[in-house]
């Protein structure tokens, strides 16, 4: 009985022994200088990682959630660190842009004001233009339009020594030259052409105008001087010459320029503006012609003018 009993105990033994797990090696002890380089730090990890790798050899459970746990926090303290360092990267680069001369946000707002003030100064600039033609376009009762302060009262000599005023040319279109008898090319170009211009007007329409030339070398142009020159370029064409204030009367009125240039003792010339004036039977000013008509467009110009009077 006592002998079946023992060997019951010894198959059971067997049995079980398989399934316990074989006993932990010991971590050899370290002791001495090389412990305290090492650190307590070191040695717990050391532990840890040999029970880890003890119990996976058997199969054994794994380690405590408590070491994985405190394994993960000392990671994550270093991956925290990581984080803090990244951050800290970004916000000196974000004060590197920040702290520059122009960020990119003043720039957006230099644009924006920019662009802003151009837009309002071509509406303003749109807004008077329109408001300037407006006032232009709108003629306002009694109004004169289109009428130069150009003409006025004088008193000259005509080329037969007879005094002369403006209203010796009342009821009759006129047409006046300044110059002076001395010119070398450009008065008597002009006076031929003045004298072609009336001749061809009276043929065309039918129109009587009067030819008058006026010196602006009262000096030298006396009225026998006058009364020779005229007399080479038309009959009709009428001379007046007078005292020197009443030449810069006369020329002020019909705001016509003149000026000694050069002089050589009782030579010299004169320089002066290049125009014809129109005036109406009132001796009113109705338009100048230049240099640049010829006798055609001088001829038809004035044809022109006078049939839009009427």
């Amino acid at each position: 009985m006592r002998a079946r009993a023992s060997q019951l105990r010894a198959l059971l033994s067997r049995a079980l022994a398989p399934s316990l797990p074989a006993p932990a090696r010991a971590l050899p002890q370290i002791a001495g200088p090389g412990a305290s380089r090492l650190g307590p730090g070191f040695l717990w990890r050391a532990r840890f990682f040999s029970s880890d790798t003890s119990a996976a050899a058997q199969g054994g459970p794994k380690p405590p959630a408590s070491a994985a746990a405190a394994a993960a926090g000392s990671a994550g303290g270093q991956g925290g660190g990581g984080g803090q360092s990244g951050k800290s990267e970004q916000a000196d680069a974000g004060k590197s842009v920040r702290g520059g001369p122009v960020s990119w946000l003043s720039f957006l707002l230099l644009l924006v004001t920019g662009g802003g003030i151009i837009v309002y100064y071509d509406k303003e600039k749109k807004r008077q233009l329109e408001e300037l033609k407006n006032r232009t376009s709108a003629v306002k009762p009694g109004q004169s339009v289109g009428t130069a302060a150009i003409g006025g009262p004088f008193k000259l000599l005509n080329h037969d020594g007879k005094p002369v005023t403006e209203k010796d040319f009342l009821g009759k279109w006129t047409l006046l030259y300044f110059g002076f008898t001395h010119c070398p090319d450009i008065c008597p170009d002009e006076l031929q052409k003045m004298a072609a211009a009336i001749d061809k007007i009276k043929e065309k329409a039918k129109l009587d105008i009067v030819p008058v030339f006026i010196t602006v070398d009262p000096e030298r142009d006396t009225v026998e001087q006058v009364r020779d020159y005229v007399k080479e370029f038309h009959p009709d064409l009428i001379g007046l010459t007078g005292t020197t204030d009443e030449i810069r009367q006369v020329a002020r009125a019909y705001r016509v320029y003149y000026m000694k240039t050069i002089e050589e003792g009782s030579d010299y010339l004169v320089d002066h503006s290049i125009v014809m004036y129109l005036m109406n039977p009132k001796m009113e000013f109705v338009k100048f012609y230049g240099k640049n008509y010829d006798t055609d467009s001088l001829a038809d110009g004035i044809i022109k003018e006078i049939k839009e009077h009427k």
